[in-house]
């Protein structure tokens, strides 16, 4: 009885098989089509999720730590001084491949804001320049000592 049964769904599986793969008939264009519409919907949907992480992540960066980058200033192609305000502090970093580090810290600047955003000018560039003029005099003193 049980052998009886094992004939009837092994040749129930076999017809089943056979009507399949008769329907399965491609040439090797479509299966290569198809192929490639899938692997450049996969790239898709990668690019478009990496684009979607790239708008949202830094969004809730800020929010959460409060910070926010007020403005930099590029001194070559891989090395820039950015303002990061923190609090009611901003704080004076250079940026280099190899490393941050902190050049300076003030005290917010609501002269130089205008609606939270910072206003184009040259009063950060004047400060900026008394800072680096006062830091080579005490260098300089410091050497000729």
């Amino acid at each position: 009885m049980k052998s009886n049964k094992l004939i009837i769904l092994s040749g129930l599986a076999f017809t089943c098989q056979s009507v399949f793969a008769a329907e399965a008939v491609s040439t090797p264009a479509t299966g290569f089509l198809q192929i490639m519409l899938a692997l450049l919907f996969v790239i898709a949907l990668m690019l478009a999720l990496a684009w979607v992480m790239k708008r949202v992540a830094p969004m809730q960066g800020q929010q959460q730590l409060g910070m926010k980058i007020i403005g930099s200033l590029h001194l070559g192609q891989r090395e820039k001084i950015t303002v990061v305000e923190v609090g009611d502090q901003w704080l004076i970093l250079g940026v280099t491949p190899s490393g941050i580090s902190r050049l300076e810290s003030m005290p917010r600047q609501e002269h130089l804001l205008q609606n939270g955003t910072p206003v184009a000018g040259t009063v950060f560039q004047s400060w900026l320049q008394s800072k680096i003029a006062k830091r080579a005099e005490s260098q300089n003193t410091g050497s000729n000592a």
